[in-house]
């Protein structure tokens, strides 16, 4: 995921983008999360370095439990790109592993997480899965923890708290979810280009990173078509503050982002 140049956004698009952004990128915590701050590590499996970084760096440090979920799915092959290119990391074997066993390599072999702290999911495709596959790994371990931080790609943290919500709805003992997303994207503009700040390797191309916070809008908003109770009931009813919806509406309605973004791919 090589972050490449992208042009020069106007300061309304940039805010609309970062207001979206930033409420999707989910965060609980005012500061890092400490080891008294919860019982359990969910980390979903995902593509977005400095967020696996910061994950691993919590549980080295916090010596909790870190659940590590995430098989093979449609955006594995990003995950597979990054490890690629990435300076460190690159030494680790990816095609045709799952999300999960990959991440393992690196919390085992760069962040030194001893392997008996670490349990792996492998078989969970989407977002949905991740959770009620945690769910099953959990009971099969006879874990019940309190607490439990969930970090996962910024631009599908709000979403996944809610997914993993949604999962145990109705438990007699459920946890308290704690999002985290171990980085909250912010852009920034000059007179020549469109960036992240500060720059990080590992992180979306922007053109990727803008397709997919307009994509979340859709899935989390609770009507027919998205995934809340009145849809698809993936995740629990998540209320979307209008200040949101108007930043998404601008972005949808602004042909020019569009064609920038075709124009550069995904």
């Amino acid at each position: 995921m090589l972050t490449t140049t992208f042009p020069a956004l106007q300061a309304t698009t940039i805010g609309a983008i970062n207001t979206l952004g930033q409420w999707l990128a989910r965060n609980d915590f005012a500061e890092s999360p400490q080891a008294d701050d919860a019982d359990l590590i969910v980390l979903a499996g995902n593509a977005v370095i400095p967020t696996i970084d910061a994950a691993c760096q919590l549980a080295a440090a916090s010596e909790l439990p870190l659940l590590i979920t995430g098989g093979i799915g449609h955006s594995t092959t990003f995950l597979y790109g990054a490890i690629a290119v990435h300076p460190r990391y690159n030494t680790i074997p990816t095609t045709g592993r799952a999300e999960a066993a990959i991440i393992k390599d690196i919390a085992t072999e760069f962040w030194k997480i001893p392997a008996e702290r670490i349990i792996t999911e492998e078989k969970s495709t989407n977002c949905g899965e991740n959770a009620s596959f945690t769910k099953k790994r959990l009971a099969e371990q006879g874990m019940a923890p309190a607490r439990v931080i969930v970090i996962q790609d910024p631009t599908m943290q709000r979403r996944t708290l809610a997914t993993f919500e949604r999962a145990w709805q109705g438990e007699s003992q459920q946890p308290e979810w704690r999002s985290w997303p171990g980085i909250v994207p912010l852009m920034v503009a000059d007179e020549r280009s469109s960036q992240f700040s500060p720059p990080q390797k590992g992180l979306w191309p922007v053109a990727r990173y803008i397709s997919l916070i307009l994509g979340e809008i859709p899935r989390i908003r609770d009507d027919l078509q998205g995934y809340g109770p009145q849809g698809r009931d993936y995740i629990v009813h998540v209320e979307i503050p209008a200040q949101v919806m108007n930043a998404w509406q601008l972005l949808q309605n602004d042909s020019a982002l569009a064609r920038l973004i075709g124009e550069r791919g995904l």
